[in-house]
């Protein structure tokens, strides 16, 4: 039934479309194939989505002079795709989230739908387990002096931790992000609990302008290696070894890892970056990304050139559904030649922070292996 009435040149009934809504979830994904459905008024109605190389707009089909329309995609097994609904009538033009799809992701903007291709679930170790015992966050403010401003700093404390047993330090841009749309509290105490990655501690910092300071700004270095780790190793029971210290980030935030590791080669021996903005340009040609991206191209073009060896050990994952995908498949070569001990990851994803989280357990469990903490007693 489900395959007539959404067949090209079908006129279901209200009553028929009501069946169908009600008997069927949707998106309706059968295979690689997913299909879209909108019920209302409209002139128009198009699926808004951020997938690289296709249209960012693709229009439904009206099913004859019913109020359905639908929209059928090849959707690759496990992929994870967030996408809005645009409806046009008159002069208006919405764009909503699915209203037959409860399915949503958050980020500093709002909200999304998200649409789950044939095979791809939520990882388990990413959503609160029963019986773990979860760590702390303790709240400090670090006097900054290169920003001329008090930054507050959330600090992850694993749990059962020993006041005799020195912890690896991963600094964490875009700290509250991760928390809030990536889960990464919840993330750590699982991987810990399991014993996949060494218990840590882990500073979560943000910035008031981040596509100003993480944009490859030396004041952020300064802030990380002059003012950051210095008040953390003086405080907290951290290992003194480049090897037990990580700089993570997703997008502008990998860019700043990057960028201060590179910039202080010896101090920080693991680096987890995600989506890089990593936007560089060939024999003088602009980039064509916009402003904020000019200083990203100058470190990135100054790093290719001379690269030295910025870290020991990277974690470097991008969703084959960005724009950027290009820039970071083009690390892997270059990181490979300089020594750098790399994993490469690629996931049927987007830029957002589901995808991120998704790729958690497989970047911690590189950089921070477990149960290798318990030399470290």
């Amino acid at each position: 039934m489900t395959v007539d009435l959404l067949a090209p040149g079908a006129e279901p009934t209200p009553e028929e479309i009501d069946r169908l809504l009600a008997e069927r979830s949707f998106p309706l994904v059968e295979g690689g194939r997913a299909t879209f459905v909108y019920r209302g008024e409209a002139d128009e109605v198009a699926l808004r989505s951020w997938i690289y190389g296709l249209p960012s707009s693709q229009p439904f089909r009206r099913l004859g002079e019913s109020e359905l329309w639908v929209l059928t995609l090849e959707v690759p097994e496990r992929s994870r795709v967030e996408y809005k609904i645009e409806v046009v009538r008159g002069r208006r033009r919405r764009w909503i989230r699915d209203p037959l799809n409860d399915l949503r992701a958050h980020d500093p903007f709002g909200a999304n739908s998200v649409l789950h291709g044939a095979g791809y679930e939520t990882p388990p170790w990413a959503q609160p387990i029963a019986g773990v015992r979860g760590g702390s966050l303790l709240d400090l403010e670090i006097e900054s002096k290169v920003f001329g401003q008090a930054r507050p700093v959330q600090v992850y404390l694993p749990a059962r931790r020993r006041r005799r047993r020195q912890y690896p330090l991963l600094v964490v841009h875009d700290g509250g992000d991760y928390l809030r749309f990536a889960a990464l509290k919840t993330v750590l105490d699982n991987l810990i609990d399991a014993l996949e990655i060494q218990p840590l501690v882990a500073a979560l910092i943000d910035s008031p302008e981040r596509l100003v300071e993480y944009a490859a700004d030396p004041r952020h270095d300064t802030f990380l290696v002059d003012e950051l780790l210095p008040r953390l190793e003086n405080e907290l029971p951290l290992l003194p070894d480049p090897s037990a210290r990580g700089l993570m980030g997703a997008s502008f935030g990998a860019v700043a890892a990057l960028a201060t590791s590179w910039r202080n080669q010896g101090v920080f021996g693991r680096l987890l970056v995600q989506s890089g903005s990593f936007a560089f340009s060939d024999l003088g040609e602009r980039h064509g990304r916009g402003p904020a991206f000019d200083p990203v191209v100058k470190f990135m073009n100054g790093f290719r050139d001379q690269p030295g060896r910025p870290t020991e050990r990277m974690f470097v994952s991008c969703g084959v559904y960005e724009s950027l995908i290009y820039e970071n498949r083009s690390l892997l070569p270059l990181l490979q030649q300089i020594g750098v001990d790399v994993r490469y990851v690629e996931a049927r994803d987007g830029h957002n922070w589901e995808n991120w989280r998704d790729r958690l357990r497989e970047g911690l469990s590189w950089l921070f292996p477990g149960p290798l903490w318990m030399y470290y007693e």
